[in-house]
């Protein structure tokens, strides 16, 4: 009887054993394909960062990457969400502030009140952006300067046109046939207070564009692939 219940020990302690090793192994996995690239954190070189922006927007002028993301995304790209940035943020400022690990967020894309564009996480990343994982790991998000602080957030006539062709660009290279903005989350056009009750980002004048903007999207969408061909 003695030996019946020392071998039933013996298999119970085999399979707990084998138990944990496949965990530890099944978690190893996990965070090695969502290791932070050492590419990072960190002021790029020239070089880096003309090789970032080559898998990127064209757009781009400036790329400081965060570590505050997921590596990689968990889904295609479907969606693109704008926010505000509730401020005029210099491009350079902000992906310093997008690099402090505690701060938790960022976004793939900024534009400032000029129209220059700044990556920060690589489209195949999901960025901390939109209070909604689910929605981050599908959209490409982009925060866009304001020139008038409080009010109506307004943002300037260079944002504005950046963000239209940024959007353009982002669809274009992602297969996304058109842009259609719905007022909910439903459409592959959102904006950040969909995911939150406790922001009213990005502001009344970005939200009231946003018709505008999926409509001027799509049009030029349209002449590009007539153009291409598609």
């Amino acid at each position: 009887m003695e030996t019946n219940r020392q071998e039933f020990r013996r298999i119970w302690l085999l399979l707990a054993v084998f138990a944990a090793s496949a965990a530890i192994v099944l978690t190893a996995w996990r965070f090695a394909g969502m290791s932070i690239p050492e590419n990072a954190g960190r002021p790029l070189t020239e070089a880096e960062q003309a090789e970032i922006i080559a898998r990127s927007s064209p757009l781009t002028e400036y790329v400081y990457l965060s570590v505050n993301a997921d590596f990689p995304r968990e889904d295609t790209i479907k969606k693109i969400t704008i926010h505000h940035m509730a401020d005029d943020i210099p491009l350079e400022r902000l992906g310093e502030v997008f690099a402090e690990p505690d701060r938790r967020a960022s976004s793939n894309y900024a534009i400032d009140t000029a129209g220059r564009v700044a990556l920060y996480v690589e489209e195949g990343n999901r960025a901390w952006t939109s209070s909604s994982p689910e929605n981050d790991h599908q959209a490409v998000t982009i925060e866009v300067a304001n020139d008038e602080i409080g009010g109506e957030w307004h943002v300037s006539g260079a944002s504005y046109e950046a963000l239209i062709r940024l959007c353009t660009d982002i669809c274009l290279r992602n297969g996304i046939e058109a842009l259609e903005y719905t007022g909910d989350t439903e459409g592959n056009l959102t904006i950040h207070r969909m995911f939150s009750d406790r922001t009213e980002c990005p502001g009344p004048y970005l939200e009231g564009k946003m018709p505008e903007i999926a409509a001027e999207v799509s049009r030029r969408l349209k002449i590009l692939r007539e153009a291409l061909g598609n």
